[in-house]
């Protein structure tokens, strides 16, 4: 079905495209109808028409009088301007939401890719006239900010929210400037995004006498025949240098765009934006990334030796990687077990937690089955908080499925709490956004593992999570340091496919190690990397978090009275505190270089506990 017309649409029925019975059960199928109807009929434009409206409003009734609210002491009078710009921002969210999401269940419909990139458009020219808003709240003295908060409790309220921007204030710049910036971006970065996007759905390999998508071809490297893993990698070089012009076009005109965009705004690094964003300090993901660095030789290459001597070779081919032990249960877990696994994890550390998790299955908001045209990967999209968060999977029927499904799910979970903060102070950095992802994580691990009723399914078990963990750790440090690379050499001039792959490679065999032979074909598994192109810089997320996480799960496995209390204050901050003032209460802080080093020990030990087992 190539359009979305009525509720009956592909978007909307649980039984559609593959949600039905199947080798793992009946996949659930997001319904957005929480969100819209259909895609045509009339409620998406009322709103968007509707968002253009009060903004234009917004605009007539506050450009210019900010300062003169600031000097007259109303406070009351700035409160509601907030208050009516949260609301906006609520509002056009909601519909911004809900075109990201039916684009995503198929990126290579033409007409989702219309309506798409219309609702951008709109918002953008809706948005336009709300820049002054946040420049103009900027140029008020913070004495003067502080004095208005202290007279006015819904302007309190707001403290940490105008606290947050004023962050920006040394990086902004006119108004006039601001506003080409932003109405270039549908025509300059979010079209060369939605290029990759089209493309890498596109995307087809040929595997043996399948003509597959990326994702199912992905899922080939964890297959259990070497044979299988090997034309699955082959079948992904093959495609992968196709298109490589595209792809190296694609990179090198989004790290220029990057590159003018810092300069304009006063970023001396590439990373620092990205650092703002975060609301981390460049200091403290220096450390991260040079303690994981330092740690690559105890983790990775020590893994992945050992995986050689379990897999019978001197090294291990890159297809290797993922392979599964032989001793690994090769079962299909059906949806409805993996379900119960994630729950009933969630339920031993806290029943509450179950009972949010559960909301997700009881109501249509994940979609789960593999479909040509879907978005790769998985993620949990918090929409706004006036609806609720969705996920998207593709689920596959693996221990690594399951272990995706409790990573969204954990997001999700962290969404739906930190929703009453608002459309302002709801969203989370992404260096805490990941925290009840990867913890969710630990739980399902630490349960399947305490379930595991043989020495061998132990081990499988262990070495999936140690996998796991290298993942998230080794290779997303080495994705920012190629990253990095990238964006340095960038600013020299053009560069070719052969750089960027040269590149690839070396970040690449720093991080896995002398124990993996990087085939040829190899040097181009960079293009099919959606962070890259959708968020610069973001990937070092991911290692922050699962350091924290093994930092906190530490802290609650030593003392677990009064943990999930403060875990869920933690989570219900969304927005609203510094990663410093979240952690305090459970003895933690990033800012101390040891503090890395708790994280990436936890990785080390489950790797002696694995090697424990050989004797």
């Amino acid at each position: 079905m190539t359009a979305i017309t009525a509720a009956s649409s592909a978007v909307f029925d649980h039984t559609a495209n593959g949600g039905g019975d199947g080798p793992f059960g009946r996949l659930p199928e997001w319904d957005l109808g929480d969100l819209y109807p259909s895609m045509t009929g009339p409620e998406v434009k009322a709103d968007l028409e509707r968002g253009q409206r009060l903004c234009a409003d917004f605009q007539a009734r506050a450009e210019g009088r900010l300062a003169g609210i600031a000097a007259a002491g109303d406070a009351a009078a700035l409160a509601g301007l907030v208050k009516d710009y949260e609301a906006i921002q609520d509002l056009l969210g909601k519909v911004a939401s809900f075109a990201g999401l039916v684009y995503s269940g198929d990126t290579t419909d033409p007409e989702r890719a219309k309506f798409y990139g219309d609702v951008q458009d709109g918002i953008t020219k809706a948005t336009t006239r709300l820049l002054f808003f946040e420049l103009e709240l900027n140029r008020i003295d913070d004495a003067a900010i502080d004095a208005l908060i202290a007279k006015d409790a819904t302007l309190a309220h707001y403290r940490p929210w105008l606290e947050d921007i004023r962050k920006e204030k040394p990086h902004q710049l006119s108004q006039e400037i601001e506003q080409l910036f932003h109405e270039k971006y549908v025509t300059g970065a979010a079209a060369w995004t939605r290029l990759f996007d089209e493309t890498v759905a596109a995307l087809r390999f040929r595997v043996g006498d399948e003509e597959l998508t990326l994702e199912p071809t992905l899922a080939r490297l964890q297959d259990g025949t070497e044979a299988k893993r090997r034309e699955a990698a082959e079948a992904l070089a093959t495609t992968f240098k196709a298109n490589l012009r595209t792809f190296t076009l694609i990179t090198n005109t989004l790290a220029k765009d990057k590159e003018i965009s810092d300069t304009w705004h006063k970023f001396s690094d590439f990373a620092d934006s990205r650092h703002l964003a975060n609301r981390v300090e460049p200091e403290v993901v220096a450390a991260l990334v040079e303690a994981a660095r330092a740690a690559f030789p105890r983790l990775s290459h020590r893994y992945y030796a050992l995986k050689a001597k379990w897999l019978g070779k001197e090294k291990l081919d890159h297809w290797d990687r993922n392979a599964p032990l032989a001793s690994a249960p090769s079962r299909v877990i059906g949806w409805d077990e993996a379900r119960d696994i994630v729950l009933s994890a969630y339920g031993r550390f806290s029943p509450d937690l179950a009972t949010l998790g559960k909301r997700f299955f009881d109501n249509p908001w994940i979609d789960a089955p593999t479909r040509p045209g879907k978005a790769p990967g998985a993620f949990a999209h918090p929409t706004v908080p006036s609806a609720h968060p969705y996920l998207l999977l593709n689920y596959m029927g693996k221990v690594r499925d399951v272990m995706t499904l409790a990573h969204e799910l954990g997001h999700g979970v962290h969404q739906v709490l930190a929703g009453p903060n608002g459309a302002l102070m709801a969203p989370t950095p992404l260096t805490l956004a990941e925290t009840a992802s990867v913890f969710g994580e630990m739980l399902t691990f630490r349960a399947l593992l305490a379930d595991a009723k043989t020495k061998d399914e132990k081990r499988a078990m262990l070495a999936s999570k140690i996998e796991d963990m290298i993942n998230t750790v080794v290779r997303q440090i080495a994705f920012y340091t190629f990253e990095r690379k990238v964006h340095a050499a960038r600013r020299e001039g053009e560069l070719t496919a052969d750089d960027i792959c040269r590149f690839w490679m070396e970040v690449q065999s720093e991080s896995l190690g002398p124990s993996i032979r990087l085939a040829e074909g190899y040097e181009t598994f960079w293009v099919y990397i959606g962070h890259f192109i959708h968020s610069p810089f973001y990937v070092y997320a991911y290692a922050f978090g699962d350091c924290l996480v093994n930092s906190l799960y530490g802290a609650y496995e030593k003392n677990p009275a009064g943990f999930q209390e403060k875990y869920f204050a933690l989570l219900s901050a969304g927005g609203t505190k510094h990663h410093k003032e979240l952690l305090a209460p459970f003895g933690l802080d990033a800012t101390d270089p040891g503090f890395w080093s708790i994280g990436l020990s936890v990785i080390e030990g489950l790797i002696d506990e694995l090697e424990a087992m050989e004797g």
